[in-house]
């Protein structure tokens, strides 16, 4: 008897064993808490009391259900996420309460200022929380640097209440990025992202925007950030840039944008665009499925943008409500490819905005701004007001079809006595005593 219980238990620990090398995760429970700090040491154990030294060596102990408290200082390196969480326990990289770390870029070396000061790559379940990330810059043209980077596959991301700043490209022909999200696999995409309560300022973006979500992205959150003194766009979703592999996929979609604040964004000082006011507060770009509402968006070149830079595609299906939209210095929204060669802009449904003193620079874009290849879309009870300029609506071209404007208000709060059109390419001039409705129930 005492030895088929012996062969038994021989049998029971080979099991063990056996399990414990398919999931090294049973070896030893993941530490709850893991604590860094500039004045810890790697050698230490981790613990509040004595926390490790690197952001390196965090990740590496890092398990499903770890939160790592990042203690107040500069961390001179990257933060490059290397394992998932699961549903029911998440990896979280925070803030310790109301210490502010910094990761900075101002100490790596030339050759690696590409990508992310925080990287995170085919990964799940993980939260970036209350960080410093910044001082981050290149002079190579091939070189993208930014503040945090995902690409990939992956689901359930959040990025919160982290600030952004001095992310810059020093090449006039550069990129750079404050958040990117690239969905660079297909079928399986980047999901269920919420970015929410951050604070992008003073970057050099190149060709780039502050924050974008390119490619395979889909059901995601953009939710009360504040964006500013940025020199290109300051939210962008993107499609058709090939930057998933197949194109069916290649679509940023099923998004909301809400409450957030952007301004100051021009890209008239940004070498890449030769004094063009062209940067946009919020800018879907090829993307489709999309609701913007609730943001304040002023001082920029474009307050809301709605098009297409690839011709023959087209940017759909996006609701654009109640949003205030004010003093943006070339129009207010614009729908519609920027000239002739680019896509266009179909279904999209644009209600209860405000949109006051648009037009700051009187470049003839007025408070509402119809370019190229738009159709099918719905302009309904909006307040447009034109201070500065007496454009109220500036329609450029025919290819413009089936487009309803339905109970908007017109009103003109400058010095002149007409209220401004452009249609279809053609001026037209109407006394402000003509009644607010005199353009509704119109199709074009």
């Amino acid at each position: 008897m005492k030895k088929i219980v012996g062969i038994f238990l021989l049998l029971l620990c080979c099991i063990n064993q056996r399990v414990e090398a398919a999931d090294p995760y049973l070896v030893k429970s993941a530490p709850r808490e893991v604590y860094v700090s500039p004045k810890g040491y790697d050698e230490n154990s981790g613990t509040k009391s004595s926390p490790f030294k690197t952001l390196r060596k965090a990740v590496e102990v890092a398990k499903p259900g770890t939160t790592v408290y990042i203690r107040g200082g500069v961390y001179y390196e990257k933060l490059i996420i290397s394992r998932s969480g699961t549903k029911q326990n998440p990896i979280s990289f925070r803030n310790y309460r109301n210490e502010r770390p910094l990761i900075s870029g101002g100490k790596i070396k030339s050759g690696s200022t590409d990508g992310g000061l925080v990287t995170i790559k085919n990964k799940s379940y993980i939260t970036i929380q209350g960080l410093n990330i910044g001082h981050f810059s290149t002079l190579k043209e091939q070189n993208t640097p930014c503040g945090i980077l995902v690409e990939g596959s992956g689901k359930d991301l959040r990025i919160i209440n982290n600030h952004i700043f001095d992310i810059k490209t020093a090449h006039k022909t550069g990129n750079a990025h404050g958040i990117a999200f690239y969905g660079s696999e297909a079928p399986r995409s980047l999901k269920n992202i919420e970015i929410s309560g951050n604070l992008l300022e003073n970057l050099t973006l190149g060709f780039s925007e502050a924050l974008t979500l390119n490619g395979n992205v889909k059901k995601f959150i953009v939710h009360a950030n504040t964006i500013r003194d940025v020199n290109n766009i300051g939210i962008d979703v993107i499609g058709f840039e090939k930057i998933a592999p197949n194109e069916k996929f290649d679509q940023a979609r099923e998004g909301i944008i809400s409450e957030n604040r952007i301004y100051n964004v021009s890209s008239y000082l940004n070498p890449a665009y030769k004094q063009e006011y062209s940067a946009g507060g919020i800018y879907v770009d090829g993307g489709k499925d999309v609701v913007i509402k609730h943001n304040v968006s002023s001082h920029n070149d474009l307050g809301i943008e709605i098009a297409s830079e690839h011709y023959g595609k087209q940017t759909k299906n996006v609701k654009v409500l109640k949003n205030m939209i004010y003093e943006n210095r070339f129009t207010g929204i614009s729908v519609g490819g920027y000239d002739k060669k680019r896509g266009g802009t179909l279904n999209t449904f644009i209600a209860q905005n405000i949109l006051y003193g648009n037009d700051t620079l009187k470049m003839d874009g007025g408070q509402l701004l119809m370019q190229y290849h738009a159709t099918h879309n719905i302009i309904s009870d909006n307040i447009m007001v034109s201070v500065k300029s007496n454009l109220l609506l500036a329609n450029l071209h025919h290819s413009n079809k089936y487009n309803q404007l339905n109970n908007n208000v017109y009103l003109n709060k400058s010095s002149d006595t007409v209220n401004r059109w452009i249609w279809n390419g053609q001026e037209i001039e109407i006394p402000t005593s003509y009644p607010p409705g005199f353009f509704n129930k119109s199709f074009f």
